[in-house]
């Protein structure tokens, strides 16, 4: 009921909106704030802040607010809940996404949720999953990883490790390529992205066809300018940034400088491979997207940088009421359809083991 409302309230027009925000569009640095955005920021302000919670509330919290907002799941996507076993005889919840219209093998996508590696889980980004395997064509395996402050760093490190060998091992059970394996994610996904290339390509794995990070957070020790430009943005301010910080790490002035803590601070990023990275013009984390892209361009990297200039962080959770959201996931699921056919296969061995795991299908 609330969403309809929502998306009804979301259809009056945009100079109303506007005006209601604040009286004038909301520009900083050239970068003017799509109108629904800024009056869906306007709304928010009546409402408690993620950083003002608990982290069991704040979950309950950005969850029911970001459903609010959200698309629809594709239709003519199948998805499953699945069981990734780990080697300490854990498991990991995960849900996949496959296309009902591709047949043969398919580039499998392993996706990690946004959430400051605090809040999230795999209904955080099962529209944009539905989308990616709908129009893009993927296998997507979007991956429940554990959050803190239950599970500090690099907890969240060893599971996006974890769960894209399990999916490069069982590739060809699902239906996909071995050697033709992506990983990508948005914010703390974008992170988690960027982590495990580096990781594979140090411990002479083979490493993900390409990697795709939406607003990624690389560098965990805020200092880059965009934190203070845009620290009061929403849906993400910088006090959000230091409540997910203080919670994911047990120690961040030491974690922050440790390569799994902050991607973005080492020094050598040659051989990864290919990059998509895209940005939100409103967003504390806009300097670092951009700065880690030109950094993966200087080593050598091929990369593909867009900056979407009227949206803010989480406009992949935006598509049900921010048109501009909608074709910018487009256009990023554009970029990776074309990637997977163009990209040689990744190099390395692929371990051949059938994991077992249970599926259950969702009503």
């Amino acid at each position: 009921m609330m969403k309809h409302v929502v998306r009804l309230l979301m259809r009056i027009p945009p100079r109303w909106m506007v005006r209601f925000a604040g009286g004038k569009p909301l520009t900083i640095e050239g970068r003017t704030l799509d109108p629904r955005i800024q009056f869906l920021g306007a709304a928010a302000k009546l409402q408690p802040t993620i950083d003002s919670l608990p982290p069991v509330e704040s979950r309950k919290f950005a969850a029911s607010t970001m459903k609010l907002v959200d698309g629809d799941v594709a239709a003519d996507v199948e998805i499953a809940n699945i069981e990734i076993p780990d080697r300490d005889g854990r498991t990991l919840k995960a849900r996949t996404y496959r296309p009902k219209r591709v047949n043969g093998p398919m580039t499998t996508l392993v996706y990690y949720h946004m959430g400051g590696c605090v809040v999230g889980d795999l209904d955080t980004c099962q529209v944009f999953c539905s989308y990616i395997a709908d129009r893009g064509g993927f296998y997507v395996v979007s991956v429940d990883y554990r959050l803190a402050p239950e599970h500090k760093f690099p907890a969240a490190v060893d599971d996006a490790i974890t769960s894209f060998r399990w999916a490069r091992a069982n590739a060809h059970v699902l239906g996909g390529d071995p050697k033709r394996v992506a990983a990508g994610g948005d914010s703390a996904g974008g992170y988690l992205t960027a982590v495990l290339a580096q990781e594979m390509r140090r411990m002479k794995e083979q490493m993900p066809l390409f990697q795709m990070m939406i607003y990624p957070a690389v560098v965990w020790r805020i200092e880059t300018p965009s934190m203070t430009t845009f620290g009061a943005s929403y849906p993400l301010n910088t006090q959000m940034m230091y409540y997910f910080r203080d919670h994911y790490f047990a120690d961040h002035e030491r974690e922050t400088l440790d390569y799994r803590g902050s991607p973005g601070l080492n020094p050598d990023l040659g051989g990864l491979p290919p990059a998509f990275i895209y940005n939100a013009g409103h967003d504390p984390l806009v300097d670092q997207g951009r700065n880690y892209a030109e950094a993966l361009k200087k080593a050598g990297v091929p990369v593909v940088y867009r900056c979407y200039d009227g949206l803010a962080h989480c406009f992949t959770a935006m598509s049900g009421v921010v048109p501009a959201a909608r074709e910018a996931l487009y256009e990023i699921i554009d970029d990776m359809r074309q990637a997977a056919s163009s990209l040689a296969p990744a190099k390395g061995e692929v371990q051949e083991v059938n994991e077992r795991y249970r599926v259950a299908q969702i009503a």
